[in-house]
């Protein structure tokens, strides 16, 4: 697959975008955004084919022009093309030299004019005109039956088709992958875990997805990733480990808590720990309840580099019986760190103990502007929407 820069000609090529976004539908995945599928319910016309006979106009400025662009497969019709196989195209579009590369043209209508606003590049034997119709075909199925679907095409060859996939499962709610995550091929999804080629991104939803299907003795491939030094593990460690603990809790939670009392681990390892608890706190508190997941948090406290995250997820989680620790950290080391002591104001703030009502009132005396700063912040932080997307409500 070849991407081909075409925003000065008014299309833009769909690139990947390893980005990590906040408050993640899959606990475990790096990438979200737009889908392929998502886009061609919102467009006016989406062909696949081959561009040809590209002209410039004459006395334009090198860029202006027209291409045809030859049909061979319909993903979206409209009216406007009437059947046609050659669609002329408003645009200059430099020719293929190669000529080994067929295009998915994402087209808007509007007032009776074609728009093509964005192109993908492909090779000829690419099947992402498939993997498109039969996606549109899922569009009424349930969030479980279109997952199904999708699962289908992550191993395909083709990068657009595969990414496009692994972005589905991405954006679907932790309710909608866990009861259908459970009926997946372990075996299959195995496999992609041992393949070296394997992109490190995606390990992290393969392991989750084992972590639902996968027997007890699926555990020993995905403790022998965690061992593994291989740097590519290191984006999907938090699903391996989570998934790990899902198949055999007392190995798992054992490492966690090593790998969370551990200061000299590195930070990119100790967060990856604290990402598989916050998934336990969050989704699945039947495996993991809401006070193993607090005491193992509470681990990191000692931690200057990290234990801001620490207390601000106690904090989330009303966790005011551990007060005492939280302010223990304000004489300790880590508690000369100004992120460490800012949270431990924010979990002052939240927390109705006496000694926490105390130290509320000895900083609005010391610092009055930075305790209103706080309260400000967490009022917007309560005015926000709670996110919708776990399995069930949670129980301790």
């Amino acid at each position: 697959m070849k991407s081909t820069p075409f925003s000065k000609f008014g299309l833009t090529v769909l690139g990947v975008f390893l980005t990590a976004l906040p408050l993640l539908a899959c606990p475990f995945c790096s990438m979200q955004g737009q889908t392929l599928t998502g886009e061609v319910q919102t467009v006016g016309m989406v062909l696949f084919g081959t561009l040809k006979n590209a002209k410039l106009k004459s006395g334009g400025d090198g860029i202006e022009g027209t291409t045809e662009l030859h049909v061979e497969e319909v993903i979206k019709d409209h009216e406007i093309r009437k059947g046609s196989k050659v669609l002329t195209l408003n645009r200059y579009i430099p020719p293929d030299k190669e000529k080994i590369y067929k295009y998915l043209v994402y087209c808007d209508v509007f007032m009776n004019k074609v728009d093509p606003y964005r192109g993908v590049a492909v090779l000829p034997d690419s099947k992402v005109a498939g993997y498109l119709a039969g996606s549109l075909k899922q569009k009424d199925a349930s969030v479980a039956d279109r997952l199904a679907y999708f699962f289908g095409w992550l191993d395909d060859k083709d990068p657009e088709v595969s990414n496009d996939a692994y972005k589905e499962f991405a954006n679907a709610d932790y309710k909608d992958f866990q009861p259908m995550a459970s009926k997946l091929p372990a075996e299959k999804v195995a496999g992609w875990l041992k393949d070296p080629a394997t992109p490190g991104f995606r390990l992290g939803l393969y392991a989750s997805i084992l972590g639902h299907c996968g027997r007890a003795s699926d555990a020993s491939l995905l403790a022998s990733l965690l061992d593994n030094s291989d740097k590519r593990l290191t984006t999907g460690y938090d699903g391996i480990l989570a998934a790990y603990t899902m198949l055999d809790k007392s190995g798992g939670m054992k490492r966690i808590n090593g790998l969370l009392g551990d200061a000299k681990s590195d930070f990119l390892i100790r967060y990856a720990a604290l990402r598989a608890i916050r998934f336990f706190h969050d989704y699945r508190r039947d495996l993991v309840n809401a006070d193993e997941s607090a005491k193992s948090v509470a681990l990191l406290l000692p931690q200057g580099d990290i234990a801001d995250m620490a207390i601000e997820d106690l904090r989330r989680w009303k966790r005011w019986e551990m007060a005492d620790q939280v302010l223990a950290v304000r004489k300790a080391e880590a508690g000369k760190v100004s992120i460490v002591r800012r949270a431990i104001l924010r979990f002052a703030l939240g927390c109705p103990s006496d000694a926490t009502k105390a130290l509320v009132a000895q900083l609005r005396m010391e610092d009055k502007q930075g305790v209103e700063d706080a309260e400000e912040l967490l009022k917007l932080e309560e005015a926000r929407p709670a996110p919708s997307n776990t399995a069930s409500p949670p129980k301790p």
